[in-house]
């Protein structure tokens, strides 16, 4: 059965309940959290981890993280290095095919990659001829699925790609893609170091479409300098008039003593916070009229898109790449400060390029921390991924997976619920958790109650804001 038969997928917004929860929390694009990575899980701990992997027999997802931009964007939280020079990706090009000879030298030649991710930086920042070089690495190293099943999505800058070049992708393999545009309003654009026209964007889009891309999705950021809400829905607007099966509205969290960039807006031209909040609430409607379904996290896409169709049957899953498809799968993490996931475990490659590049130099796989999940966390991350795909968590299902007395083993958490469940955010019984329309836009709020780690802080720190 749908979920769709027991839940429809509208948001609410009421701006007090907003103000109550809207405290600092993870994405849960991993739990446990990378700030819970330690020193202590290395190369011999990911190898183990491989070895049970191989085991399972169960398909693979592949990250591969380009570092290098062009510009830096001021608003930028991404590791990045921002450079001119393009001779620079030869030399961590080389680096990242001896990583992908190691990483496949682990994993059985049964094991298919059904999905592929290119991410950065700018992962077009590379020429053609690197970009088909590193494809033809990675299928010499690792099987990839046929183009109906994989899942194979390239994050791109539309002032570093035009139609050849996405053409070219295509010929790849890539099927989809995720355009950055954050803004159109020429004042926003200046204030962040982004300027980047509409013509650029449409280019890249009906090129796409053009050559046969399955999924077309565009990202947007409130909360940017000079921002308004009239501006903002401007841009919405203009983007929805192009037609994107996907839209992420991602929030900008300012946070200068964090990340560098950020040092460079003026915080006092930035949107204050009940206009930041008339901004959401206007995108929400803007989007929902326009026929969009809210996904979560952020997140819309047509009814008829993939990740839409997946929510509704209660499959949708959640990775370090957003919302996906393909939920049981090993994440295979390749570059610098790449993250993977294999088996019960995650692990994460160097931070710095020099560290990076040494450790791959002297033969060593690049992983410097991770984690081995426990049974606890494997049970609470369940339930996380649950409520923050599908909205819904049938509690049955999970006493049923993990053998527990769902009430008891989550006292804790249940209670902190129930103040949530009387403000509308939510509602509770034996059976079922349903995340109400009021609830879905806190959702990460609705997840910390679960989360051993956080939930006894009243603001977790190293976390943004979950508005």
């Amino acid at each position: 059965m749908e979920l769709s038969t027991i839940m429809d997928q509208t948001i609410a917004f009421d701006p007090e309940l907003i103000r109550r929860y809207d405290q600092s929390g993870p994405r849960y694009t991993s739990y446990p959290t990378a700030i819970e990575f330690h020193a202590g899980f290395g190369e011999p701990e990911y190898r183990r981890a491989c070895a049970r992997g191989n085991d399972s027999g169960r398909p693979l997802s592949l990250y591969i993280h380009i570092p290098f931009c062009d510009t830096v964007c001021f608003y930028c939280a991404c590791n990045k290095i921002a450079t001119k020079d393009r001779g620079r990706a030869q030399p961590y090009l080389d680096r990242v095919y001896r990583e992908l000879a190691l990483q496949g030298e682990l994993f059985g030649a049964e094991r298919t990659v059904e999905q592929l991710h290119w991410g950065g930086g700018t992962p077009t920042f590379l020429g053609r001829d690197q970009m088909r070089a590193l494809m033809d690495q990675t299928r010499r190293r690792f099987r990839l699925a046929e183009d109906a099943v994989g899942e194979f999505a390239i994050e791109i800058d539309p002032r570093e790609a035009d139609a050849r070049t996405v053409v070219l992708l295509r010929e790849l393999g890539f099927n989809r893609m995720s355009l950055g545009v954050q803004d159109l309003e020429p004042a926003v654009q200046q204030a962040v170091n982004r300027i980047q026209t509409e013509q650029e964007t449409l280019a890249v889009l009906e090129a796409a479409r053009g050559s046969g891309f399955r999924s077309i999705g565009i990202d947007l950021i409130y909360g940017l300098p000079f921002q308004t809400p009239d501006s903002f829905l401007r841009t919405l607007a203009r983007i929805v008039a192009l037609a994107p099966d996907r839209l992420s509205v991602f929030n900008y969290a300012h946070l200068p003593e964090r990340f560098m960039p950020q040092r460079r807006i003026d915080a006092t031209t930035l949107p204050s916070p009940r206009a930041k909040l008339e901004i959401l609430r206007a995108t929400g409607e803007f989007l929902t009229d326009a026929g969009y379904v809210y996904i979560g996290m952020d997140h819309f896409a047509r009814p008829d898109d993939e990740l839409a169709t997946a929510q509704r049957s209660g499959s949708l899953y959640r990775n370090f790449q957003g919302y996906s498809t393909h939920a049981d799968c090993d994440l295979i993490g390749i570059g610098m400060t790449a993250i993977g996931k294999i088996d019960t475990s995650y692990s994460q490659n160097r931070r710095t390029l020099d560290e990076y590049c040494g450790d791959i130099d002297a033969g060593r796989l690049p992983i410097f921390q991770g984690i081995e999940l426990s049974r606890d966390d494997r049970i609470r991350r369940d339930v996380i991924t649950r409520l923050i795909c599908n909205f819904v968590l049938d509690i049955t299902a999970v006493e049923e997976t993990w053998e527990i007395p769902f009430a008891d083993y989550f006292e804790e958490a249940l209670s902190r619920l129930s103040s949530m469940q009387e403000d509308g955010l939510l509602t509770l019984d034996e059976r079922q958790i349903r995340v109400l329309p009021k609830g879905r836009l806190l959702i990460r709020s609705i997840c910390l109650a679960f989360d051993a780690y956080r939930s006894a802080q009243n603001e977790p720190a190293g976390f943004s804001k979950v508005i």
